[in-house]
């Protein structure tokens, strides 16, 4: 029914940034949060940021990482400066859609992109 499709995600040095993009596409009627998670090797699946009305971070984000969205596009991204090696994660993005002006919202997932942080 929806796709989500990240891309933008690689290897860079610490200090560096990256910038994430997630596409959403399919049967939308509208979209309400779209955010990004990451999951690191041996750790469980963290919110990293959202966006709504209002946006959220992790607090091990905060002042670092911004997200952002084109509502015109179904797109968010999510800007990443001055990346930690601790940021080594595969990102996923999420979104909340309703898919028709009767259903109910419903979440999905996108595959998820590798970002590594060499130090």
């Amino acid at each position: 029914q929806v796709q989500l499709v990240e891309s933008g995600g690689g290897l860079v040095q610490a200090g560096g940034s990256l910038r994430l993009s997630c596409a959403a596409s399919g049967s939308i009627f509208s979209i309400n949060v779209m955010g990004w998670y990451r999951q690191a090797p041996g750790k469980q699946r963290e919110l990293v940021a959202a966006i709504s009305s209002g946006t959220t971070y992790a607090d091990s984000v905060k002042g670092r990482f911004t997200i952002s969205r084109d509502n015109a596009k179904n797109t968010a991204y999510l800007q990443m400066n001055n990346l930690k090696s601790e940021d080594t994660a595969v990102y996923y993005c999420t979104a909340t859609v309703q898919t028709s002006y009767r259903d109910h919202l419903q979440n999905f997932w996108g595959q998820g992109t590798q970002v590594t942080v060499s130090s």
